[in-house]
């Protein structure tokens, strides 16, 4: 099965699950407007709420380390795992560390780290990155994997069981643990992991030290709120009404646990999203739960899961940070067909995020000369009746007859007018 049609399988199975596990909520139209308005009061008041965080969270014993960019983050997690003499590393499945390309550059440092994630496990062993937000490997037919690993035709549940036995022993030798985190609660203090494998909650139970990569706009300002975002997530994520396994972490082992690291740090990165808050309209974006329902309804990552920009939100983002230099691509990559917003648990509009991109690309002179040359003709024509009249039949009967014209026999195609609908109207109207 080609990465296209397993998306679409995989798809369908999503949009029932989905349609299963929304109706837990009574209205779940107000869930996304109230979930909505706690993103926007976070995000608008971001710099309060992490202060608020930092504050509560070393006052359980946790360490704080800022970032500037992906390089400070780096130096950060390669410089804790040199101090503690780190041999073995562990990771349980972090965008954010995808984003900042964090295995490939500790890597450079004669660090090696481990994946547990099954997803990322997979794309790893495959030399890929990760395929979804949410579902790292769901681009991977199971034929595919088993060929991968040399087995024999071993069901989805048989090959997760074969993945388990070869982390089982690591967890138990691992010196660090590093995690991603859904939420960061300012009050009080606390870091949220949802997951379904267990694997996040050993990475950061098991091993002496556990390190969380987060972005600045992780943060929910108390727990009060999570028992809404909690099935909002999941309902959204993988259509269940909650994950399997969600916890709430506070800080280092303490006197009476029985369990837990003896060090917990929190990297909190930037990393270009103090660039997109500058943005007025396109901030919005930064109240994103990272659920990955809109890469499920993105034409351009249905079709081509490979993309660099696999995720609509990306596509806003990353030509911001960049200011539009190298990332034409994810601008223009997009139908902008609506339908992303109704399908967000916060409501982005991320219709309307991509044509303020574009028109910010245009605005700083990013605007690819073959579209230039092409408006300007297009523009030229407009205005021009006789062009019109004269161009719009021969481009409408190439069109039709050259783009558009079937091989399969099945109908004609439809012949084109000799005239425009101008001409013909000021024939009837007699007018010259």
């Amino acid at each position: 099965m080609n990465p296209s049609n397993q998306l679409h399988y995989v798809k369908a199975k999503y949009d029932a699950a989905f349609k299963d596990a929304s109706l837990q909520f009574k209205n779940l139209e107000l869930a996304r407007e109230r979930a909505t308005h706690a993103r926007w009061k976070a995000i608008e008041n971001l710099d309060s709420y992490l202060i608020e965080f930092e504050a509560n969270f070393i006052k359980s014993g946790g360490k704080i380390i800022w970032a500037q960019d992906s390089l400070e983050a780096i130096d950060a997690v390669v410089k804790i795992s040199k101090n503690a003499g780190a041999q073995t590393i562990i990771k349980s499945k972090s965008s954010t560390a995808e984003e900042i390309l964090l295995k490939e550059r500790v890597g450079i440092e004669g660090l090696d780290i481990i994946e547990t994630d099954a997803g990322d496990y997979i794309a790893d062993s495959m030399d890929e990155h990760s395929g979804h937000m949410v579902l790292p490997a769901i681009h991977k037919s199971v034929e595919e994997i088993n060929s991968h690993f040399g087995l024999n035709n071993l069901a989805p549940d048989q090959l997760v069981g074969v993945i388990r036995d070869r982390l089982r022993e690591t967890y138990l030798q691992a010196d660090i643990g590093i995690t991603g985190c859904n939420f960061l609660i300012a009050d009080p203090g606390a870091i949220v992991i949802t997951e379904n494998e267990g694997n996040a909650q050993l990475c950061a139970s098991a091993p002496k030290t556990h390190i969380v990569l987060t972005g600045i706009d992780k943060i929910l300002p108390s727990l009060n709120y999570l028992d809404l975002f909690l099935p909002l997530l999941s309902t959204y994520g993988t259509g269940q009404k909650l994950t399997a396994y969600n916890s709430i972490i506070t800080g280092p082992k303490q006197p009476e646990d029985l369990d837990g690291p003896e060090e917990l740090y929190v990297i909190i990165i930037d990393n270009g999203r103090s660039t997109v808050l500058e943005h007025e309209v396109q901030r919005q974006a930064s109240t994103c739960i990272k659920c990955g329902a809109c890469q499920f309804n993105w034409p351009v990552y249905m079709s081509n899961p490979a993309t660099n920009f696999s995720n609509p939100i990306s596509a806003v983002t990353a030509p911001l940070i960049d200011n539009f230099e190298s990332q034409e691509e994810a601008v223009r990559n997009s139908l902008l067909d609506g339908n992303l917003m109704d399908i967000c648990p916060v409501k982005i509009d991320i219709q309307k995020l991509l044509i303020e991109n574009r028109k910010e690309s245009v605005e700083k002179g990013f605007e690819p000369r073959a579209n230039k040359l092409f408006y300007f003709f297009w523009k030229k024509a407009m205005l021009n009746r006789d062009i019109m009249n004269w161009k719009g039949i021969k481009a409408g009967k190439y069109i039709m007859e050259g783009l558009y014209k079937s091989d399969r026999g099945l109908r004609e195609t439809p012949s084109i007018a000799p005239q425009s609908f101008n001409e013909q109207w000021r024939d009837k109207l007699n007018i010259k």
